[in-house]
């Protein structure tokens, strides 16, 4: 297939209105929901630590916790091989569907789980099992809602259909922490830790059943389709990313590293830090943490378009170069304890965040060809996920308790952010190209 073909502009070859509208939806608010269903994990780490783990004392617990979420992370490379198989040889439609799928069934299981009380050490290792499974869903849901909404858009509005993707990322965390702020406030303290943390993960059944009747009947992207008119589907998408790929699929993972470490940190393990480090109270931890949600989720789209017009490059440095210079001073704001201090710093962080993730998902989307676009954009961002972004949470709350001082956890942050300023200051501006 030539370069040109999937940059036809749409009042030529591109889908009806109708059609385009339900693919963004679609991919949007799949992933979404999938995205929720994966983080209310995170949030729910306090009575997780209390429901399936016994003995040690509370950091050994609360580690425990964190490492069986940074578990999940560990069958991402498995998933982002399968399904990114399935996408590049059958199309994203079915990927989608099938991770969608996977992930509803994982998450209202965690939620139906016996405690340790109950079935003693099974109840950590299913809860282990189940965690695979998440992780192993959401590797395909991600890859494939980007390529998806990119190969969709027309060639001036890569950066904003990308967008929606982190768009609906962020809104993830956002509904999330909504539902479970909510629904702590009809429980008890002692209600929540009996059941009411569960009724979160039970909300994924409902999430899983949208996601499945917005995606039944919509039609591949324009890219796929025509590709597969034309014969062009690679048999083994894989081996062909293996082998034309490398280079680009490394630069895909050292991309993500930061974007990883900082939804990871400030948007998960954030949280559980005010509450046990910094001494914030809980409502106001969940109130901050809600309002810089809503500025990032907002920011994204805002700096998606943005990047069409003015290059990915720019918003990809200041959002990497940010992280570099303010990590450590947001976080010794948030060590005072000063309330207009958290939700300053969360909302700056959410702003900092936003400038990266808005042409993110466009930029990276844009370093791979039609044929193995799902395959290799998702390994280059799921391996690194993996290695970056699981381990977050354990990571920096092996910090604080081996070192004694807080505000070392800004080093996991800085790093990463370093790591990726230099990766992207060596990538080409792809927002004026062409899909290939």
């Amino acid at each position: 297939m030539k370069a040109s073909t999937a940059e036809a502009p749409v009042t030529d070859t591109g889908p009806r209105a109708g059609l385009k509208l339900r693919a963004v939806v679609s991919g949007s608010i799949g992933n979404l929901l999938e995205q929720y269903d994966n983080l209310v994990y995170a949030y729910s780490t306090v009575y997780l630590s209390a429901a399936f783990f016994s003995g040690g004392g509370s950091v050994s617990s609360l580690l425990s916790t964190f490492a069986v979420f940074a578990v999940g992370f560990l069958a991402r490379p498995l998933g982002t091989v399968f399904f990114g198989h399935i996408g590049d040889k059958m199309g994203r439609r079915p990927a989608l569907l099938a991770s969608v799928i996977l992930m509803g069934s994982a998450t209202v299981l965690i939620g139906l789980l016996p405690g340790y009380r109950t079935i003693g050490v099974a109840a950590p290792v299913l809860l282990v099992v189940l965690r695979l499974f998440q992780g192993f869903a959401v590797a395909g849901e991600w890859a494939g809602s980007a390529a998806m909404l990119v190969e969709y858009a027309t060639p001036r509005a890569r950066g904003r259909y990308g967008s929606l993707n982190q768009v609906s990322t962020a809104a993830g965390f956002l509904v999330a922490a909504g539902v479970v702020a909510l629904n702590s406030l009809f429980w008890s303290e002692q209600g929540m830790r009996e059941f009411g943390w569960r009724v979160p993960f039970l909300i994924g059944a409902v999430t899983a059943v949208v996601a499945l009747l917005l995606r039944f009947g919509l039609e591949d992207t324009p890219a796929f389709r025509e590709q597969e008119a034309a014969g062009e589907t690679s048999a083994s998408p894989l081996r062909l990313a293996l082998r034309t790929q490398k280079s680009a699929m490394a630069r895909g993972f050292f991309f993500t590293v930061s974007w990883t470490v900082a939804y990871f940190f400030f948007l998960t393990y954030l949280p559980t830090y005010l509450r046990e480090e910094a001494g914030i109270a809980p409502g106001i931890v969940e109130a901050s943490n809600i309002v810089g949600l809503v500025v990032l989720t907002v920011a994204i789209f805002g700096f998606g378009v943005l990047s069409d017009r003015i290059g990915r490059k720019p918003l990809l440095l200041i959002g990497s170069g940010g992280l570099v210079l303010l990590s450590f001073p947001v976080m010794l704001v948030f060590q005072t304890g000063n309330t207009a201090g958290v939700f300053l710093g969360q909302i700056l962080i959410g702003l900092i965040i936003a400038a990266f993730s808005g042409p993110g998902p466009a930029a990276l989307a844009e370093l791979f060809p039609t044929n193995v676009r799902y395959s290799a954009l998702g390994i280059g961002y799921n391996f690194s996920v993996m290695a970056f972004g699981g381990t977050a949470g354990f990571i920096a709350t092996l910090i604080v308790n081996s070192t004694g001082n807080a505000v070392l956890v800004a080093l996991l942050p800085t790093l990463a952010a370093l790591i990726t300023f230099v990766t992207v200051c060596r990538m080409p501006e792809t927002y004026r190209s062409e899909l290939k």
